[in-house]
């Protein structure tokens, strides 16, 4: 389970475990990069209240055929 808050510290491990995660399942820098703006644009949108916006629920089972 994910606390509610993560310091700082714990943000970093989180986004470098992400990172070596999905560079040690062949995903490239770019891939990465894409699913990062993704991820900045779907929070955004919440941010901004946007409701087509799924906050809750798994993701799609071919999330990564997406990459």
């Amino acid at each position: 389970m994910v606390p509610a808050t993560l310091d700082v510290k714990g943000t970093k491990i989180l986004a470098k475990s992400l990172f070596k995660e999905l560079r040690g399942s062949g995903y490239s820098p770019n891939q990465i990069l894409s699913l990062s703006t993704e991820l900045i644009d779907l929070v955004t949108q919440d941010l901004k209240g946007d409701e087509s916006v799924p906050v809750t629920g798994e993701p799609p089972r071919d999330w990564r055929a997406a990459l």
